[in-house]
């Protein structure tokens, strides 16, 4: 069975996976995605419609941000999970519909019924594959897939965000618009170039939902030392995003003997007030995403997965292993509910049977929470380390880490980086020098981690209000963004950032294959991005060009 798929950075020649994905997705997830995708597009429609009408069902919204959040890189590998939302969206379809008598849809895409089984929709799939175009319509796809990736990332935050009680129709709004636009076929080439913008636009917005959840129930992040090691006893790893996940296995495991550790894109975690508070949650455990082949067999005790990042599991992984939230992996168990209405007990049981740390390690520490209160509560002496010349340059050296070579680029980078310059970070590209100790500028750590993925609305912040304080635009601070994409989380991120006008963004390893040279020269003129060279040259560049 064919398949095709290029929407991460690792696809395969740069081109597209066709026989299984690089991260492991084979055809038939591939197909159901694609078949996912395209009753989204038919609920958008019908949607869009009632929205114009004044009938809005947030349900809707909410399925549609899991629906798309559950087709994002390594996020649901069951094959299993895919028809019951295809059918769900299907159902949402038709309700919405009977609340519109009189109106016709006559777009394929609204009227579309799936098969009865996971082989018929599969098959079905064939007819509605996600595959570039040529010709004259080639640009106009990029822009679309280039939307329809940012959509994806942007549904994440969306539902991050309404876990934690923050949502905004006008954000399910945008979605329905940009998926019914779609089918619709009614953009030109400029019109497509609008709503890839919009993207970003509402992206900033889904951020913003997301931050107020996240510091609205845990606080805002202090500036924190996690340590490295570990502690002897039992133990439960935590990795992916999600807060409320973690904080629900904090409480139903505390008082057990068992401690619990992060990992990947969870370090950050450990620098909320609510979170930290409770006095087993110890430390850090191994680097990035990609690497839990090698890390996670050699845990010592339970694993859960939240939101995405799950590779298949290797070793004795599957008897330790558990999913919960969109992650899905086939044969591993499952720990279902929403929100607050789930039950961890068979993580802890797992992590009370298996052996545990025996004794304890000091690996030294890390430092993690410099969001956007932290930062601006120092702002005083950044900015007198600016007027004053001991701070001269700012890098956001930011995004996701990979398998794929020429990623060692960005640990170079950092540790090239002249001691009077200032590194902020986030999202787990940091892994690849989150260690190194740069020291301090006055006080100030020249490495400032800022936090997850999901924190890239505080560090937008943290560039605005300096922009604010010199009485400058953000292209005019001395401040050069570096950035690393993995996933379509990092598409969406990209897309605010055009959409806020930020200009001279370096990105890598490589350039998104679903890109033309068409549009990729309309991002060169108006917002002069450029790929990646080496440590050595593009620094040179920057800090020449900032003389």
């Amino acid at each position: 069975m064919d398949m095709f798929c290029y929407q991460c950075e690792q696809t395969a020649k740069g081109q597209g996976c066709t026989i299984q994905g690089v991260c492991g997705k084979p055809p038939e997830v591939a197909a159901l995605q694609d078949l996912l995708t395209y009753a989204l597009k038919g609920l958008a429609v019908v949607a869009a419609e009632a929205g114009k009408q004044g009938t809005v069902d947030r349900e809707v919204g909410r399925f549609a941000s899991r629906a798309l959040f559950s087709t994002l890189t390594n996020v649901d590998f069951d094959p299993q999970r895919f028809p019951p939302m295809i059918t769900k969206a299907v159902e949402l379809r038709e309700e919405l519909k009977a609340k519109l008598p009189g109106v016709a849809f006559p777009q394929d895409a609204a009227n579309f019924q799936p098969g009865e089984s996971l082989e018929v929709m599969v098959e079905q799939a064939k007819d509605y594959p996600l595959a570039p175009a040529e010709g004259e319509r080639a640009d106009i796809i990029a822009l679309q897939h280039t939307t329809l990736f940012g959509l994806r990332g942007l549904a994440a935050y969306a539902d991050h965000a309404a876990i934690l009680g923050q949502e905004d129709d006008a954000v399910y709004a945008y979605i329905y618009e940009a998926l019914a636009a779609m089918v619709n076929d009614e953009l030109d080439l400029n019109g497509w170039v609008g709503m890839t913008l919009k993207c970003g636009e509402v992206n900033l917005k889904a951020m913003e939902l997301l931050d107020a959840g996240n510091t609205g129930t845990y606080g805002h992040p202090e500036p924190t030392a996690v340590p490295l090691g570990h502690k002897a006893g039992k133990a439960i790893l935590v990795s992916g995003h999600d807060l409320m996940d973690l904080e629900l296995l904090l409480e139903q495991s505390k008082d057990k003997g068992i401690y619990v550790y992060t990992h990947g894109e969870m370090l950050p975690t450990h620098a909320y007030p609510k979170l930290k508070a409770y006095e087993h949650f110890y430390g850090h455990y191994g680097t990035a995403w990609q690497n839990q082949g090698k890390e996670f067999p050699e845990f010592p005790g339970a694993i859960l997965m939240t939101t995405n990042c799950i590779q298949k599991p290797k070793g004795d992984t599957t008897e330790k292993i558990f999913t919960t939230g969109l992650v899905g992996w086939p044969g591993v168990p499952h720990i279902a509910g929403q929100g607050r209405d789930k039950d961890f007990s068979p993580v802890i049981d797992k992590a009370l049977e298996l052996p545990g740390f025996p004794s304890d390690e000091d690996k030294g520490s890390v430092l993690c929470g410099f969001g956007r209160n932290a930062v601006m509560g120092v702002a005083d002496k950044v900015i007198e380390a600016v007027k004053g010349g001991a701070i001269k340059h700012f890098f956001l050296v930011a995004g996701c880490d990979g398998a794929k070579p020429g990623r060692n680029y960005y640990t170079e980078f950092v540790e090239k980086t002249p001691a009077d310059t200032v590194v902020l970070t986030l999202a787990c590209g940091k892994f690849r020098f989150f260690d190194k100790q740069l020291g301090d500028i006055g006080g100030i750590p020249r490495l400032l981690d800022v936090g997850q993925c999901n924190d890239a609305y505080s560090a937008i912040q943290i560039a605005v209000a300096l922009a604010g304080a010199f009485g400058v635009g953000v292209n005019d601070l001395p401040l050069s963004m570096v950035l690393s994409w993995y996933e379509q989380k990092a598409c969406a991120i990209l897309l605010t950032l055009l959409h806020l006008g930020i200009k001279d963004i370096r990105l890598g390893p490589s350039l998104p294959a679903f890109i033309t040279p068409n549009v990729l020269q309309v991002l060169v003129d108006n917002f002069n991005i450029m790929p990646i060279t080496t440590p050595d040259e593009d620094l040179k560049a920057i800090l020449g060009e900032a003389a």
